[in-house]
């Protein structure tokens, strides 16, 4: 799994122009689905998302999670991230999971966040034209391979 992590001050997607879900202060997560992706990645990149530091403490210094601002997530997928570009100028998608796996790990992706979170995780519709709006806090985005472990 792929999921591009950012901070958001708010976020929303919206779908056939009307909005679908939104977020105030938090994480949007953009998440690639891969073909040799498991349950396991689940686990280690749920706590792993909910547990980033990457929120101003009294002192301004990125020592804060999401667990402890009480913020929210919005989950997204996208394919996209799983995009090979070593070949040409047209991006490959066949790393990324057919549907048929992707929407389940998906799905137990938002489970084990809201598991974590202690509260439900709103998300996009997967397979949708989705447009996303947020305004990105810092700006801060972080990129993590659950394969590479990092």
């Amino acid at each position: 799994m792929r999921a591009l992590v950012q901070r958001v001050s708010s976020a929303s997607v919206s779908i056939d122009g009307q909005i679908h879900a939104s977020i105030g202060p938090g994480l949007m997560v953009l998440l690639g689905i891969s073909e040799s992706d498991t349950v396991a990645e689940t686990a280690w990149l749920a706590p792993k998302v909910v547990r980033l530091r990457i929120f101003g403490d009294e002192a301004g210094a990125m020592n804060r999670s999401l667990a402890d601002t009480g913020g929210e997530i919005l989950l997204v997928s996208q394919f996209t991230l799983l995009a090979s570009t070593q070949k040409g100028n047209r991006p490959s998608f066949l790393r990324a999971a057919r549907p048929e796996q992707a929407i389940p790990l998906y799905e137990s992706f938002r489970d084990a966040l809201a598991a974590e979170l202690g509260k439900p995780v709103p998300t996009g519709v997967f397979g949708a034209d989705m447009q996303i709006a947020l305004i990105n806090a810092g700006p801060v985005t972080i990129w993590i391979d659950s394969q590479a472990r990092e």
